[in-house]
């Protein structure tokens, strides 16, 4: 199975469960900026990969640094959610791990292409 097979399934079912997440927090003024960004950068993830599945080589580059920086931004809002104790800290942390997850795959398909 292509690696392509492997990781849009899961790259998906990471803004799905983060979207799932957002669903079960109160809003409240506070936590309003949290969840947008938070739902933006997440669903970017998995749509900038999917995205550089019909691009050029240097073009793919740029959409796998860009998956990262996205994971990354999404790995802040995550951890200000798990210190202030937002949601499900059980869950939180669970997202946490797998984004980082998704961090290392991300950026060691980067370096492939850099090589």
């Amino acid at each position: 199975m292509r690696s392509n097979e492997k990781l849009s399934p899961r790259l998906l079912n990471f803004s799905v469960q983060v979207l799932k997440f957002l669903g079960e927090v109160r809003t409240y003024r506070e936590t309003d900026v949290i969840k947008y960004q938070l739902s933006r950068s997440a669903t970017s993830i998995g749509a900038n990969y999917e995205e550089s599945q019909s691009s050029s080589k240097p073009e793919f580059k740029l959409r796998i640094r860009i998956c990262i920086r996205e994971a990354l931004e999404t790995k802040y809002w995550l951890t200000i959610c798990k210190e202030l104790k937002i949601g499900d800290e059980v869950l939180v942390s669970k997202l946490i791990d797998e984004n980082i997850q998704l961090v290392k795959i991300l950026r060691a398909i980067y370096k492939k292409t850099s090589n």
